[in-house]
C-alpha cells in the first residue's frame, strides 16, 4: 500500500541524537550523505516553528541528506564545542566536518534552498505524491480510496494541511458535519487561516446554515409571490448551495445586491464571498459570481 511504503521510506531520516550517539548518528553517517543537525530546548518558541518545516524539506530529499535532533538543554557539550549560542541552530555535516548551517526559523523556501545546495534538487516527496492521487481519487467518485491515502499522508505529516482540508471535505461531502469538523481541528491554530483550510471552514458553515431550511420549493414559492422578500431569496440560495446549484445561488445573491444593497448589512455580497471561499478561487462559478458582482459594483 502506498501509505505504508511511504512511512516505511522515511524510516531512519530522522531521529534524535545524544551526546554519547553523536559519533555515530552524525560524524559516522555523514560520510554516505550530509547530516543536519537541529539544536532545539523545549522552551525556544522558534524551534517548535522550524521542527516541521525541516523535516518536511528532508522527507522531500527522500534519503539524500538526514536530520538529527538534539535537546541543548540536556546534551550542551556539543553544542558548546561547536559555539553553538542561539537557537535554533541547524549545521550541515560532510564527512565528518561541519560546512554549513543557519539560525532562526527560516520559511520553507529557504530551508529547501540551504538543503537543495547540499543535495541538489529536492522533489515534491511522497506526502505530495499521495495526496495528488488523493484528489484524483476524490474527483472520480472513489471517497473510500481518497480517505485511505489522505489518512496514509497525515500518518507521515501530521499537520500536513492538504491532507487535513482534503479528508475534511471527503467527510462534508458524506454529510458528516461533525467528522469534517473533528478533522479540521487537527489544523495547527497558526495555520488556521490557510486558503485550503479556510475553504473547508466556510463550507462546513455553509452546510450547517443550510441544515434548517428543509426544501428548496417552498423558498422559491415566497420568492415567486414576494420578488423583494430578501430573506427567502436569501436563504434560498443557501439552500441552492447546499445542492450544488451554485449558479443559481449566486444570481439569487447578486438579484439582492442589486435591488437592495445595503440589505443586512451587505448580507448578500458577503454571503457571496463566502461562497467563492468555500470552492475555491478557480471554480467556475466562483470565477463567474465574480465577473456578475464587478459589473454590478463597478458599472
Amino acid at each position: 500500500m502506498l501509505g505504508t511504503d511511504a512511512v516505511a521510506d522515511q524510516a531512519g531520516l530522522i531521529k534524535d541524537t545524544t551526546t554519547q550517539g553523536f559519533r555515530q548518528d552524525v560524524v559516522t553517517e555523514s560520510m554516505t550523505q550530509p547530516v543536519l543537525v537541529d539544536f532545539w530546548a523545549p522552551w525556544c518558541g522558534p524551534c517548535k516553528q522550524l521542527t516541521p518545516v525541516i523535516e518536511k524539506v528532508v522527507k522531500d530529499a527522500r534519503g539524500k541528506v538526514k536530520l538529527v535532533k538534539m535537546n541543548i538543554d540536556e546534551h550542551p557539550q556539543i553544542p558548546g564545542q561547536l559555539g553553538i549560542q542561539s537557537i535554533p541552530a541547524v549545521i550541515a555535516f560532510r564527512q565528518g566536518q561541519p560546512i554549513d548551517g543557519f539560525m532562526g526559523a527560516l520559511p520553507e523556501s529557504q530551508v529547501k534552498a540551504f538543503v537543495e545546495k547540499l543535495v541538489g534538487p529536492v522533489g515534491p516527496g511522497p506526502s505530495a505524491e499521495m495526496v495528488a492521487a488523493a484528489e484524483a481519487a476524490a474527483e472520480a467518485g472513489d471517497a473510500a480510496g481518497a480517505s485511505e491515502l489522505f489518512a496514509g499522508v497525515l500518518e507521515l505529516e501530521p499537520e500536513n494541511l492538504a491532507a487535513i482540508a482534503g479528508l475534511a471535505r471527503l467527510h462534508l461531502d458524506m454529510g458528516d458535519l461533525d467528522g469534517a469538523k473533528g478533522i479540521l481541528g487537527m489544523t495547527p491554530q497558526a495555520k488556521a487561516a490557510d486558503p485550503a483550510i479556510a475553504a473547508v471552514r466556510a463550507a462546513i458553515e455553509l452546510a450547517e446554515q443550510a441544515a434548517d431550511l428543509g426544501d428548496t420549493a417552498e423558498l422559491e414559492a415566497k420568492v415567486a409571490a414576494n420578488p423583494k422578500d430578501h430573506q427567502s431569496r436569501f436563504d434560498l440560495a443557501l439552500a441552492l448551495n447546499a445542492r450544488d446549484r451554485r449558479e443559481e445561488a449566486v444570481d439569487h445573491l447578486i438579484a439582492i445586491i442589486r435591488a437592495d444593497r445595503a440589505w443586512n448589512d451587505d448580507g448578500a455580497r458577503k454571503q457571496l464571498l463566502q461562497f467563492f471561499e468555500a470552492w475555491g478561487p478557480m471554480d467556475e462559478h466562483s470565477m463567474a459570481g465574480r465577473r456578475k458582482l464587478s459589473t454590478l459594483l463597478f458599472a
